[in-house]
């Protein structure tokens, strides 16, 4: 059973920087592409950044001067690189993966992670 999971929450100070992970389990499970999102206390969840399955990257308006999405295909994990942080990115992140079992796609949501960035 395929699953994805995400890592590198934590708090950190006004200005920190975090990089999330995103990971696929399960058999011969391999991502391809790959969105992360957020969803801040009491609000929607919202689209923060996206790598293809070519590695072409996309972000949410006003994003992709503090953040960036990669890839490392040797251990087939995305990650987010966030610096600056400022206290309204935070949030749970959340990785949405579309993930090849060996059979089928499939896409899939991470459980989260928390960031939090204090004041």
């Amino acid at each position: 059973q395929v699953q994805v999971m995400e890592s590198g929450g934590g708090v950190v100070p006004t200005g920190g920087s975090l990089t999330l992970s995103c990971t696929a389990s399960g058999g011969v499970a391999k991502m391809y592409a790959v969105e992360w999102h957020r969803q801040p206390p009491g609000k929607e969840r919202v689209n923060v950044a996206r790598i293809s399955s070519g590695d072409h990257t996309t972000y949410a308006d006003g994003m992709k001067e503090r953040f960036t999405i990669y890839r490392d295909l040797a251990k087939d994990t995305v990650y987010l690189q966030m610096f600056g942080l400022q206290p309204d990115d935070s949030g749970i992140y959340y990785c949405y993966a579309q993930v090849f079992d060996g059979y089928k796609m499939s896409s899939y949501w991470g459980q989260g992670t928390q960031v939090t960035v204090s004041f």
